[in-house]
C-alpha cells in the first residue's frame, strides 16, 4: 500500500494581493518541503483572495489572476520547490463553453490548480456553484464538468473545490465509481457557531460514499463581514480523524497516509446531480519519496462554544483593521457591557497600545458608569480620556430653542449623535478606526441612533445577541483567571441593568421585552425567517411577537446603514439577509417611521 506525506497549509490571504499571497503561498510550501511533505494543499483561491465579489467580473483582474498563477508555478520550481506537488486555489477561465447554464468560453471559473515543475499540470473547476447565505457563486462563475484525476507516488487523487462536498452527488460520487484513492477539498468556508461540528461530519460520510480519504484544508482570518476559521483536517475512507489543525490561527498540518494503490479508470460517468463528469487521468512523475519517519498524530481540540465565537469575533476585528491599514482604533466606552466587550475583544486583537477609548458623559450619565469605564481601561491598559458633551448639548439645545427646542427621543439621540461626532473627529485626526459598540439584539430592533452609536468604521458585536454578549464577557473573564491574569471587565459593568442612559433612570426593560425573551425570538424570526404564525405556535407570546415584528421590520433602513461587523450565526445582517427597505408587506401594522 503506497504511502504519501501530505501537507494541508491553511493561511490567512487578502483579497486582491495576488502578490502577498503568492508570497504566502511560497513561504507555506516551503515550510511543508521541510517537513517531507510530497503534496502540499492549500485554500480555496489562495491566490486572489476569497471572495473577489465583483472583482471577477473584471478582465483585468482575472487576466491578472491567470499571470499570477503562471509566475507563481515558475517561482516555485526557482526556489526548489518544483518536484513537490502543490494544489492551490485561483481564478480562471473557461476553456469550453459551458451549455449547462448557457455561458460561451472564457467566462471565470473557481479553480484549483496543481503546479509541478513550473508548469499547471491539471486544473478543475468547481461543479457546485453556492447561491445562498453569504455566497453569490451563480453570478461570478461557470461550473466545471470535468474531474482530474492525478496519480501522485502512485496514489490517485482527485482534485474539488469546498461546495463539491456539500452538495449529494458530482465529483465525490464520481470519484467513489472512479476507484480514486484520495481527495483534495481545498475550502473557504466561512465560519457560523457551532458549523465546525457538521462540516466534519459531512466530510466524514462523503469520505464513506466515495471510499476515498479526504484533505480538508479551509482558509483562516477575516475578509469583511467574513471570518474564516481554519480547522483544516483529514479523514481516511474509514471515517477516521488521522489530523485535525486548530482554529483560528495560520497552521500547516502534516500526516503520513497509507493510501490503496492506483486503480482509477478514466471516462465519463454520471454524477448523480443530473450531469455526467468526464474523468481524465494523468501523472505527476517525479515527486520526493516518501520520508521514512513517522509524521506523527497532529489533532487539534475544537475550541468551546464561547471560545470559539470569541476567537472569531477578535480575528475578524484583527484583519479588517490591518488588512484595511489602520493602526489603532477608537471606542466610546460608556461603562456597559456592549462597550466593555468590544474593547476587550479590540485589546486581544491589536494589542492594548493600538486601542484608545473615551468616555462621554452627558447630564443623564451615573458616576458608577464613568468609574466603571475608567476601571476597565485601567485593566486592560488601554489610553483612557474623558470628553464630557454637556457643554454642547447644552450650546445645541441654545441654538435650536428659537425653534421650539428638542424633546423626548430627539434630545435623547441628540447626545448620541454628539458622541459619534465627537469619535469621528478623533478618527479623522488621529487616523484610528472607530469601532462601534451595538449587538445584534439592538441593531435588530432599532434600538440604535443613525449618526450616533452607530456611526463607525467596523462592528464587532454586531451579529452578536445581547444574552451572548454577557456570555462572552463571562468567558473572557473565567479564561483571565484560569491563566492568572487580572479579569478584563468588572463584575459591576456585567452585573448592572443595561442603560443608554440618555434619560433619567432609563433602562432597555423600559421599551424592550427581557433579552431571554427577545433574544430567542429574534433568532426564529431574523435567523430562521418563521412568520407570525409560526412564532405563536413555537410558543413566544402573541402581543410580543407583533412588536417585535413591528420594531424589526422598520429599522431595516438602518441597518443598511450600520458598518459592517462579524458574522457568527447562520443568518447576520448584511451579506445573509437582505430585505427591501420599502416594503409593504405588513399592511395590517400601522405605524409611523422611527426616528
Amino acid at each position: 500500500m503506497p504511502k504519501l506525506r501530505v501537507a494541508l497549509a491553511q493561511i490567512d490571504t487578502a483579497v486582491g494581493d495576488l502578490d502577498g499571497n503568492a508570497d504566502a503561498i511560497v513561504a507555506w510550501t516551503g515550510r511543508a518541503a521541510e517537513a517531507g511533505a510530497q503534496l502540499v494543499a492549500l485554500p480555496e483561491m489562495a491566490l486572489t483572495g476569497y471572495p473577489c465579489e465583483d472583482l471577477v467580473l473584471r478582465s483585468s483582474f482575472v487576466a491578472a489572476a491567470k499571470r499570477a498563477a503562471d509566475r507563481l508555478a515558475t517561482r516555485l520550481a526557482d526556489e526548489g520547490l518544483g518536484e513537490l506537488a502543490v494544489v492551490v486555489g485561483s481564478l480562471d477561465r473557461s476553456p469550453h463553453p459551458s451549455p449547462r447554464v448557457g455561458r460561451p468560453a472564457g467566462e471565470p471559473q473557481n479553480v484549483a490548480l496543481l503546479l509541478h515543475r513550473g508548469e499547471i499540470a491539471a486544473r478543475y473547476a468547481k461543479h457546485h456553484l453556492p447561491n445562498y447565505g453569504v455566497f453569490d457563486e451563480f453570478r461570478y462563475f461557470v461550473p466545471g464538468d470535468a474531474l482530474p484525476v492525478l496519480e501522485i507516488d502512485g496514489v490517485d487523487v482527485a482534485l474539488t473545490v469546498c461546495e463539491d462536498m456539500w452538495q449529494d452527488g458530482g465529483p465525490f460520487a464520481v470519484a467513489g465509481a472512479a476507484d480514486v484513492g484520495l481527495i483534495v477539498c481545498i475550502n473557504a468556508s466561512p465560519y457560523e457557531r457551532s458549523k465546525d461540528d457538521f462540516r466534519h461530519d459531512l466530510a466524514v460520510r462523503r469520505a464513506a460514499e466515495a471510499g476515498a480519504a479526504i484533505l480538508f484544508v479551509n482558509t483562516v482570518g477575516g475578509q469583511d463581514e467574513l471570518v474564516f476559521d481554519g480547522d483544516s483536517f483529514i479523514v481516511t475512507a474509514d471515517g477516521r480523524t488521522v489530523a485535525r489543525a486548530p482554529q483560528f490561527t495560520e497552521h500547516l498540518l502534516v500526516a503520513d497516509l497509507d493510501l490503496p494503490a492506483a486503480a482509477a479508470r478514466d471516462g465519463g460517468y454520471d454524477a448523480g446531480d443530473g450531469t455526467r463528469m468526464t474523468v481524465t487521468r494523468g501523472a505527476v512523475p517525479g515527486l520526493p519519496p516518501a520520508p521514512a519517519d513517522d509524521a506523527g498524530p497532529d489533532i487539534a481540540e475544537p475550541l468551546p462554544d464561547m471560545a470559539e465565537i470569541w476567537s472569531a469575533l477578535v480575528l475578524g476585528t484583527r484583519d479588517y483593521v490591518r488588512k484595511n491599514r489602520f493602526r489603532s482604533v477608537v471606542i466610546g466606552l460608556s461603562g456597559g457591557i456592549d462597550s466593555a466587550v468590544v474593547a476587550a475583544i479590540a485589546a486581544d486583537a491589536l494589542g492594548p497600545d493600538a486601542v484608545h477609548v473615551v468616555g462621554m458623559p452627558s447630564r443623564h450619565s451615573s458616576p458608577g458608569s464613568v468609574g466603571d469605564a475608567e476601571d476597565l481601561a485601567t485593566r486592560l491598559r488601554l489610553d483612557w480620556q474623558v470628553v464630557s458633551i454637556a457643554p454642547m448639548v447644552d450650546a445645541y439645545d441654545g441654538a435650536l430653542d428659537p425653534l421650539g427646542g428638542l424633546s423626548g427621543l430627539a434630545a435623547e439621540n441628540l447626545q448620541a449623535r454628539i458622541r459619534g461626532t465627537l469619535l469621528m473627529a478623533l478618527s479623522n485626526e488621529h487616523g484610528h478606526l472607530v469601532l462601534t459598540t451595538g449587538n445584534k439584539s439592538e441593531i435588530a430592533t432599532g434600538f440604535s441612533t443613525l449618526y450616533g452609536d452607530s456611526a463607525g468604521g467596523f462592528a464587532p458585536i454586531k451579529d452578536v445577541t445581547k444574552s451572548v454578549v454577557w456570555e462572552l464577557a463571562r468567558w473572557r473573564n473565567a479564561a483571565a483567571r484560569d491563566a492568572g491574569e487580572v479579569e478584563p471587565i468588572p463584575e459591576a459593568i456585567i452585573d448592572k441593568a443595561p442603560s443608554a442612559e440618555l434619560a433619567p433612570g432609563q433602562l432597555d426593560a423600559d421599551r424592550l421585552p427581557p433579552y431571554d425573551v427577545l433574544d430567542p425570538l429574534l433568532d426564529d424570526y431574523v435567523v430562521r425567517d418563521l412568520g407570525r404564525d409560526q412564532l405563536i405556535d413555537a410558543g413566544h407570546d402573541p402581543a410580543i411577537v407583533d412588536e417585535v415584528i413591528r420594531l424589526v421590520d422598520l429599522a431595516e433602513y438602518k441597518r443598511r446603514q450600520y458598518p459592517p461587523g462579524p458574522k457568527i450565526s447562520p443568518k447576520n445582517f448584511g451579506r445573509d439577509r437582505r430585505l427591501p427597505i420599502t416594503n409593504r408587506w405588513r399592511e395590517d401594522i400601522d405605524v409611523a417611521l422611527p426616528r
